[in-house]
């Protein structure tokens, strides 16, 4: 959220990187760990940064050219830094590209099948957006207004079996359980832990007329971190397909996570949003957070 609101919100930066740079977004959780042609690139450009130590993270902000020689690395997300670094090490690499000459492709040789995933077929995607509502203390803070204003998005994965339950005017255990324990949490802030199954108390969601009612209480054995909230919806459904899914939870939250510290003190409100995916947003094709590297537990029934 941070690099969004900052680094990537400043104009000439945007501007560079869409008409200068090959810009790549990734999960480098996923990447570090690919056992195939695109892991081994990118583990060739992460091993030139001190970032080389692929047992932890790798985050950051990589220049390299197609060779896959490093640049630069950064972990510093001032815009007025980051866009004196990019412009610095483009006249670097106009001017050494005029003696290397030209790079040959790569090919693609393997795909590891555990980080190369899409959704499921026949299946749906929702685009699931959380935000703090309250709570927070005031702050004249860039960096902790920028937290707390914070919009979080995801992905939501539903299976085909799923998408044809919906299509019957039911909304499937299986799917509910997903909801819960992946995408009911505030990530506003960071990655944060996902619920255990045994820390779902409730979790009841009705369709009834196209319209969606139920309620969720999750709690973890200590108490200390939980969310008590409503869920209201509508969904539309026209040949045999969902064409409409839109649904909000929303509640009281409280606690935070080992990468989601600065939560609001005590109980605040938390909105979280899901709505269907059209395809328009190159966004729409990341895999959820809950699964990553863990497809099949996330998925399954």
């Amino acid at each position: 959220m941070l690099d969004r609101a900052s680094t990537f919100a400043q104009p000439e930066i945007v501007e560079l990187l869409k008409t200068r740079f090959v810009p790549v977004a990734i999960d480098q959780a996923y990447q570090r760990r690919q056992q195939d042609t695109e892991g081994e690139f990118y583990r060739k450009i992460a091993g030139q940064s001190p970032r080389g130590d692929f047992q932890a993270t790798t985050q950051g902000f990589y220049i390299a050219n197609a060779a896959g020689d490093l640049l630069l690395y950064n972990n510093n997300r001032d815009p007025e830094k980051v866009l004196r670094l990019m412009k610095e090490k483009l006249r670097e690499f106009v001017s050494e590209q005029t003696v290397r000459g030209e790079i040959p492709p790569i090919h693609t040789a393997k795909v590891d099948p555990r980080y190369n995933v899409s959704p499921p077929a026949g299946g749906l995607v929702l685009r699931v957006h959380a935000k703090v509502l309250d709570g927070y203390k005031p702050t004249t803070d860039r960096w902790q207004h920028i937290f707390q204003t914070a919009l979080s998005r995801d992905n939501l994965w539903v299976s085909e079996r799923e998408h044809q339950s919906l299509v019957r005017g039911e909304f499937p255990n299986s799917l509910q359980q997903r909801v819960a324990r992946f995408h009911l949490v505030d990530n506003t802030r960071g990655e944060p832990p996902i619920w255990e199954p045994t820390e779902i108390r409730e979790v009841s969601v009705t369709l009834s007329d196209g319209s969606l009612g139920g309620k969720v209480q999750l709690a973890n054995q200590r108490g200390n971190r939980g969310f008590d909230a409503e869920l209201k919806g509508e969904i539309e459904v026209k040949a045999g397909q969902v064409v409409r899914f839109d649904m909000v939870c929303l509640g009281q939250f409280w606690g935070d996570g080992p990468y989601t510290r600065g939560a609001p003190v005590g109980r605040f409100p938390l909105a979280i949003s899901f709505t269907l995916a059209d395809g328009t947003d190159i966004a729409d094709k990341v895999p959820p957070q809950g699964s990553r590297g863990w497809v099949e537990g996330y998925i399954r029934p």
